[in-house]
C-alpha cells in the first residue's frame, strides 16, 4: 500500500462505525444566515462515504459551523478527499491546526499599520467569551475526538506534512501540543460505548423504579 492508501485506510478504521448524529445536532452556529445554509445541505446525508469532493467544496465553511457532533461525523469526508487532493476550496488542515501557535502579522487600516497577533493566544471575545484564546476553544472543539480517530487525525497530518511537503510548522505545534496527547489519553471509541450502555441501563432503572 502507498502512504496516501495507508492514511485513507486508517481514516476508514477509525471513523467508520460512527452514528450519524441525526439532523437537529449539525449545526453549531446560530449566528446570521450563514450557518444554516452551508450546514442544511448535510441533513439526512447518513453516510459520509458517499460525498464527493465537489459537494465539500461547495459547502467548505460547515467546517466552521457545524456542531461538535457534526464535525466529527463529517470530517473524514474531508480528510480522505484532502488526500487524494481532490478539494479546491475546502481545507480540513486548518481546523485541525489553528489555535496551537502565535503568529504576528502587520494589518494596514486606514494610515496606519497594526500589529496583530492571530492563533494561539489570541483573544477570541472578550465581550461574549471573556478570557477564552484561540487555544482554548481549539482544545474544547477538538476534544470530541476519540483516541481511535486521534491517531488517523494524526496519520493525516503526518501524510500532509511529510508526503506533500507543506510548510510543517503549523502541523507540528498541532501535534506537539495537542495530538500526539490525545493518541494517548483520550477516552476510546469502546470507552464511548460502555458509557452509553451503562446511561442506558441506570435510566432503565429509574423508569422502572418510578
Amino acid at each position: 500500500m502507498t502512504d496516501q492508501d495507508t492514511t485513507i485506510a486508517e481514516i476508514h478504521r477509525a471513523f467508520g462505525r460512527n452514528e450519524y448524529p441525526g439532523d437537529k445536532y449539525l449545526l453549531g452556529s446560530l449566528e446570521g444566515s450563514e450557518p444554516l445554509e452551508v450546514v442544511n445541505p448535510f441533513k439526512n446525508r447518513r453516510d459520509w462515504t458517499t460525498i464527493d469532493a465537489a459537494f465539500l467544496d461547495a459547502h467548505y465553511s460547515a467546517l466552521s459551523f457545524f456542531s461538535e457532533a457534526g464535525f466529527r461525523f463529517y470530517l473524514p469526508a474531508f480528510l480522505i478527499a484532502d488526500v487524494r487532493r481532490e478539494l479546491q476550496t475546502a481545507d480540513p488542515l486548518f481546523p485541525l491546526t489553528h489555535g496551537f501557535s502565535d503568529a504576528m502579522v502587520d494589518l494596514p487600516a486606514g494610515r496606519r499599520t497594526f500589529k496583530r497577533v492571530i492563533g494561539r493566544s489570541r483573544l477570541m471575545n472578550p465581550l461574549r467569551y471573556g478570557a477564552m484564546t484561540s487555544h482554548d476553544y481549539a482544545r474544547f472543539r477538538l476534544s470530541v475526538f476519540t483516541r481511535d480517530e486521534a491517531v488517523a487525525i494524526v496519520a493525516y497530518l503526518r501524510y500532509r506534512r511529510d508526503v506533500e511537503e507543506i510548510d510543517a510548522t503549523l502541523i507540528d505545534a498541532a501535534l506537539n501540543a495537542y495530538w500526539l496527547e490525545r493518541t494517548r489519553v483520550a477516552p476510546t471509541a469502546d470507552d464511548l460505548q460502555q458509557y452509553i450502555a451503562e446511561e442506558d441501563e441506570f435510566l432503565r432503572a429509574l423508569k422502572e423504579g418510578k
